[in-house]
């Protein structure tokens, strides 16, 4: 036997070593803190009448103190416990009313999470230990369980923050030269056979050098993941033999996944952060601040629900047994309310200052910036402490700006410092693509930066996020290649998921032989991405896009956790000439400035005859009013003058784009420019070009032949 396995045979349980009383401490901050001398416990609750601190085993199975909180300050109850280890296993039981008629559901024979938990012992899988009442029982919710779930339960962890940063620094890559990349950290690597087996699907393997070498080819700049915080598998899905794959179900905003951190190690995501950063890539977080994983009234309580369930979340005044749903999952967080306010801005500062991530993606943003009327507001408590904090000024700020409460929709409708998920860019890139009638106004007005949407708030063209696919929703491939959801795998006989796709499978359901089908759903993957990367605004990629991932017609996957979501990285995806057509088309934006431009045109001629945006028919001559409103044209050329983008005080090469979203051939004469001389062909989704320095020149009004459902991007010539 070793020293050190003499030593851990010999060494007193952890019980011996504890304290049985807790000193007052102090309420602040909030969750475990660790010290030199021990550590000081903090947790909110309007309503308990007690707050047991409950200690476990190292193996997190056996309660071995239940130790009274005995302070309480302005409703936070408080308590130091010396010399208690950074490691040690924790939860809280909460005595206090249980009255779900009145929305109060405090059960102390339920162990519950600390909202401010840093790491969890394990992840959460749904079971009848986390309600708070009997399963199957006459009076449901509104008759309390007596079982104690500890032994069950998931526990905290004190967390010691120490990490060496080093030299780590934020990219800091301005918002209009951004590229956002949208990756699930389990899929993109789960089967990368390069990546060592226990690292697969984890924090660490999206930092490996098989995934950082892909994300460099590629180009991108940001890695945007879909949500890290600790979430939990619902016990319907786990019943079902499924999952919460996609992680929308939060149960601790401060603690990462557990099935995501290496070793179960929370200071996994520092260093994939780390590694990150030295790679020269910023990491932005989907975080989910406006519900929790604790559903309805018939849902289970792990933290929130049974601390202070009035509290943290809206209820139905007339009934406050019920919740006030905006979110289609159960609950809405009343970010109107301080305590919920103050978790969600300590979380947000968290990941920035101790974590070093670059920016989030809210979720269902309009529910946490609605008011205490429930009203989306621009002076809503969570939109007025973000426009002031000093911390979140630092970082990137994009909402995804709808939910399904009134007056819901708000693309647009985000204050000065945001940017939006732009979903009118991606239904109307859609419908031109798929030859919609009438698409081309709507088409002509998103590529060029949706100035009708955001520049009433005198925001510029970084607020738009340009996106043609994420996560919910078809990819890319299947975008192209199913008319309808196929989503049979989810056991809901394909009620769920979205059914009005604006998808068009070009001629055959899925998977075929058919060569023509084949070539054309080539042309309308090149046509969505090298669209998507010419457009004024900031690009998504939906991560697996540019390798034409495919989940066999799945537009919902949120529960599967498994090949149809994982990335496959055969021999066949890996060579798709998808990902190097897609590499060049970010190395065309990063080469042309005025693709990048954040002004929004003047809409005025200068003294030469030129302006910013112009816009031509097949017949190289201004679009009339005619054509513009003719729901049959489906053809369209647009000039990005580059005379208006100086770069180092030399103007940027201006861009020519020719749309061919019809079903037949089209002879595009180029527009006369003044002062343009020449043009070079540098994409041609028709023939499968790649973009190239050494493209086929052309002179104004020449005429270029552009097949079926293609596009070409045309480059200003410079003289040798």
């Amino acid at each position: 036997m070793t020293a050190a396995a003499v030593a851990a045979a010999h060494k007193p349980p952890l019980e011996a070593q504890l304290p049985d009383h807790c000193e007052p401490g102090r309420p602040w901050p909030l969750g475990a803190t660790l010290t030199a001398q021990g550590v000081n416990f903090a947790v909110y609750s309007s309503v308990a009448e007690k707050v047991e601190l409950c200690l476990f085993d190292r193996t997190g199975t056996r309660e071995v103190r239940r130790l009274p909180l005995p302070c309480r300050s302005d409703d936070v109850w408080h308590g130091f416990v010396p010399g208690l280890p950074a490691g040690t296993r924790y939860g809280l039981r909460v005595h206090g009313p249980y009255q779900p008629q009145d929305g109060l559901r405090c059960n102390p024979h339920k162990l519950l999470l600390d909202p401010y938990a840093k790491a969890l012992d394990r992840p959460l899988r749904g079971g009848a230990w986390q309600y708070a009442y009997t399963l199957g029982g006459p009076a449901r919710d509104l008759a309390m369980d007596l079982v104690d779930n500890a032994p069950g339960a998931a526990k905290c962890v004190v967390l010691d923050d120490a990490f060496d940063w080093g030299d780590d620094r934020r990219p800091e890559v301005p918002m209009e030269d951004t590229v956002f990349y949208e990756v699930h950290v389990r899929g993109f690597t789960k089967l990368m056979d390069e990546v060592p087996h226990g690292l697969r699907g984890t924090f660490s393997g999206l930092a490996s050098e098989p995934a950082l070498a892909h994300l460099k080819r590629l180009g991108v700049t940001s890695v945007e993941l879909l949500p890290v915080h600790a979430f939990n598998d619902e016990r319907r899905l786990i019943d079902l033999g499924l999952a919460n794959y996609w992680g929308y179900n939060t149960v601790a905003f401060f603690a990462p996944e557990p099935r995501y951190c290496a070793g179960n190690d929370a200071n996994d995501f520092k260093r994939m952060v780390k590694t990150l950063h030295a790679a020269g890539l910023e990491v932005i977080l989907d975080v989910v601040y406006n519900h929790s994983c604790e559903g309805n009234h018939l849902g289970p309580t792990l933290f929130l629900k049974g601390i202070d369930n009035p509290s943290y979340y809206r209820l139905v005044p007339e009934d406050r047994r019920y919740y006030n749903d905006v979110t289609g999952t159960g609950n809405t967080l009343d970010i109107s309310h301080p305590a919920t306010l103050r978790l969600m801005m300590d979380s947000l500062r968290y990941w920035v200052e101790e974590m070093h991530v670059d920016g989030f993606r809210f979720d269902l943003a309009p529910a946490v910036a609605r008011n205490g009327n429930y009203e989306f507001d621009h002076r809503s408590p969570f939109l007025a402490a973000a426009a002031q904090d000093p911390v979140l000024q630092k970082v990137k700020l994009i909402a995804e700006p709808w939910d399904i409460g009134d007056n819901g929709y708000q693309v647009g409708g985000f204050p000065a410092g945001w940017s939006e998920w732009n979903g009118r860019y991606r239904d109307s890139v859609r419908d031109f693509w798929r030859g919609e009638d009438g698409a081309v106004q709507e088409f002509a007005a998103r590529l060029s930066g949706s100035a009708d949407i955001f520049s009433p708030s005198r925001r510029r063209p970084i607020a738009s996020v340009n996106l043609v696919t994420v996560h919910d929703g078809f990819t890319l491939e299947d975008l192209v290649s199913y008319n309808e959801k196929h989503n049979e795998a989810n056991f809901e006989d394909n009620r769920d998921g979205e059914g009005h796709n604006r998808s068009w499978n070009c001629g055959a359901e899925g998977p075929t032989d058919d060569e023509d089908v084949l070539a054309l759903r080539e042309r309308q993957k090149r046509n969505f991405i090298a669209t998507l990367f010419c457009s004024r605004g900031v690009p998504l990629l939906l991560g697996g896009d540019e390798m034409s991932r495919t989940q066999g017609g799945n537009n919902n996957a949120y529960c599967q956790d498994n090949p149809v979501s994982w990335f496959d990285w055969s021999e066949e995806r890996r060579n798709d000439p998808l990902i190097e057509f897609t590499s060049r088309l970010m190395a065309l934006r990063r080469e042309l400035p005025v693709l990048r431009d954040n002004r929004w045109p003047s809409g005025e001629q200068d003294d030469g005859g030129r302006s910013e945006l112009a816009w031509f028919s097949v017949w190289g001559l201004p679009m009339t009013e005619e054509e513009w409103t003719n729901p049959s044209v489906r053809c369209i050329a647009v000039l990005f003058d580059g005379k208006f983008t100086p770069v180092d005080g030399r103007a940027s090469p201006s861009v020519l784009l020719l749309f061919n979203a019809s079903d037949e051939e089209v002879i595009f004469t180029l527009p006369e420019v003044p002062g343009i001389q020449e043009w070079r062909v540098r994409v041609d989704t028709g023939q499968g070009h790649y973009p190239h320095e050494e493209a086929e020149r052309v002179q104004p009004q020449a005429k270029i032949d552009l097949e079926s459902h293609a596009m070409a991007v045309l480059v200003e010539g410079r003289p040798a």
